[in-house]
């Protein structure tokens, strides 16, 4: 992709096709604050950029019918969304649909180097499947801890090693040869779920990942709000417990040491090895070690140990998000991540607390649901992310 919209008219149409489809020059008018002739030459400039083409006759208004107008069927996007543990690696066209997806597991403590190593593999995979014959018009990156935005640089994040100050978008740039852009992978969860998921027509929603770490997107007018150095979101290490448990960032009793994925681990393991719990016993000396889908399993079982483990963390995560919800008013508040397959007793633990805590003027039509797009999430959010900055003028 070598062209770029030459104005914000020309970007306002590309993302309205991007998120709508294929549409006609009389619908685009009717969405756009454009005269009639000067939309016509706005379309005319962008097909004869090879960014959009026709696709077909409209349904008639009435008089002449017009053609449709889509988004080039060729454009390709690779959609990178690295977690502590996984990494998800996806092609999709320019309407963001998904034409190409693998997962594998992978370990983020090993540095950059031997990470991009493998999305370089996974990305070439794809390719080779047909899926992007003439390779990549520009990729979206979301990494698990905070990112100085548009530099794409990590920025001493807590639980990748290696990682701080990596010119993550510059590196992946010359070995893709396209345009690459990079945030908190949360941020792109928060996306992906405005594009095509639960938060489809919200405006102002947050969006709360549970994983290994835990962060919050903060979507604001349908933009997400990254603040001044891109560390907003940040909730994980917002103080639950003064004084309280290490945490891997160098404070005490954060919210991240008592309820992310590696702190619901080690206490179900203690519960094992301390007998609260028979069916986590069970389960650690079979496999030798536990994971939030094992007190998930143990919980669906009525483990009453596994039960409370959920409902704890939930309170702890309540009481911080309900702090959010005082603050921002959000429309929708989404909950997501892995630790998410602990599902609707964590869902009314979380909801419980903040209905509790948070004035009745913010809460009174307040959903709090969990996410709809799983693991895809992320990508779809990291193609927008890439979308949006080459649908922007250059």
């Amino acid at each position: 992709m070598t062209a770029r919209p030459a104005n914000a008219h020309q970007a306002r149409l590309l993302r309205l096709l991007r998120d709508g489809g294929p549409n006609s020059r009389a619908q685009l008018g009717d969405q756009v604050d454009l005269s009639r002739s000067k939309l016509a030459v706005e379309v005319d400039r962008l097909l004869e950029t090879g960014l959009v083409v026709a696709d077909g006759l409209a349904a008639s208004r009435g008089g002449r019918r017009s053609h449709n107008i889509r988004l080039a069927p060729a454009l390709r996007f690779l959609g990178v969304d690295i977690g502590a543990t996984s990494v998800d690696v996806a092609v999709t066209n320019a309407e963001l649909e998904i034409l190409g997806h693998l997962n594998q597991p992978l370990d983020v403590r090993e540095g950059p180097v031997a990470v991009f190593e493998q999305v370089l593999a996974m990305a070439a995979k794809l390719r080779d499947t047909g899926v992007a014959p003439d390779g990549f018009d520009g990729a979206g990156v979301g990494v698990p801890g905070p990112v100085r935005y548009p530099e794409g640089v990590p920025v001493a994040p807590p639980i990748m090693p290696g990682w701080d100050g990596f010119p993550v978008r510059e590196v992946l740039s010359q070995e893709l040869g396209a345009p690459v852009m990079v945030d908190n992978d949360v941020n792109l969860m928060a996306m992906g779920e405005q594009h095509a998921g639960v938060a489809h027509s919200v405006q102002d929603f947050l969006c709360v990942k549970i994983g290994t770490g835990i962060g919050c997107g903060i979507v604001v007018g349908s933009e997400v709000h990254r603040g001044t150095t891109g560390s907003a979101g940040d909730i994980g290490h917002i103080r639950v417990e003064p004084d309280g448990r290490p945490c891997a960032c160098g404070n005490r009793g954060c919210l991240e040491a008592y309820f992310s994925g590696s702190a619901l681990a080690r206490d179900a393991e203690a519960a094992a090895r301390d007998g609260r719990s028979a069916e986590l016993a069970a389960r650690l000396e079979t496999t030798g070690r536990l994971d939030g889908a094992d007190v998930a399993t143990a919980a669906a079982a009525g483990d009453p140990a596994a039960l409370d483990l959920i409902r704890e963390g939930g309170e702890r995560t309540g009481q911080v998000i309900a702090g959010l919800v005082s603050f921002f008013n959000p429309g929708l508040v989404v909950i997501g991540g892995g630790v998410t397959g602990l599902g609707h007793t964590l869902l009314a633990a979380i909801r419980t607390q903040v209905y509790r805590q948070s004035l009745p003027l913010a809460t009174g039509n307040l959903p709090i649901v969990l996410g709809e797009l799983g693991a895809v999430a992320g990508v779809i959010g990291a193609a927008r992310l890439i979308s949006d900055h080459l649908f922007s003028p250059a």
